[in-house]
């Protein structure tokens, strides 16, 4: 792991995914996650404050980056949340079938390698009448952005933990099993286009 990726880009990453529009639609989506969850993607641990505590059983975080765990830990500590870590890449994820309840995952599949096995794998966990919550940027729908997405995501990813700009999020979800139930979508304010076209809803597994 070089110098950048060990003690600069967890930090990048934090600052990034915490703006203010960021933290909007995390509060939007989060308190819906319910029962046993699992976070995909926990990070630095973002979401924390905005879960809703009356309908926590349990909240698995799953993260390959233990740079990244250790500041969500601090997270989880300062808000008094215990939650069960897991120091793993989505595409194998170590829980058993029909697991979980919730399933929580935002602004995590631009960055997972094999984003389509790693959504099987959220669907596999799931239980049968079981939630994907989904909040991501991806392909926006204008020719001219989606261009500059295009142009811009071969060097975005070297700076941004191997994000990709323009990963088309509900073909990723449905082409993993799911059925969207609910989807909105819309450019961020105070975002640049190129990284701030917006996809949030629920999915189902039928």
């Amino acid at each position: 792991m070089s110098f950048y990726d060990k003690y600069i880009l967890p930090s990048f990453l934090n600052c990034a995914c915490g703006s203010k529009p960021i933290n909007y639609q995390r509060e939007k989506v989060v308190p819906q996650a319910q029962g046993v969850i699992l976070e995909v993607g926990i990070g630095s641990g973002l979401n924390i404050p905005f879960y809703d505590r009356t309908k926590v059983e349990k909240i698995i975080g799953l993260d390959p980056s233990p740079e990244l765990n250790a500041m969500a830990q601090k997270v989880a500590d300062e808000h008094a949340l215990n939650i069960d870590f897991i120091l793993s890449g989505a595409e194998d994820i170590p829980l058993p079938d029909n697991y979980v309840d919730s399933v929580l995952v935002t602004y995590t599949m631009c960055t997972i390698p094999d984003a389509l096995t790693a959504n099987k794998e959220m669907l596999r966990v799931l239980k049968p009448d079981g939630r994907l919550i989904f909040c991501e940027h991806g392909l926006a729908p204008d020719a001219k952005v989606s261009k500059w997405q295009g142009r811009i995501d071969p060097f975005w990813g070297k700076i941004a933990g191997g994000c990709h700009l323009n990963r088309n999020i509900p073909e990723l979800i449905r082409s993993a099993g799911f059925q969207i139930q609910t989807m909105d979508e819309m450019y961020l304010p105070s975002t640049p286009k190129f990284a701030g076209y917006n996809y949030w809803g629920v999915a189902s597994a039928s």
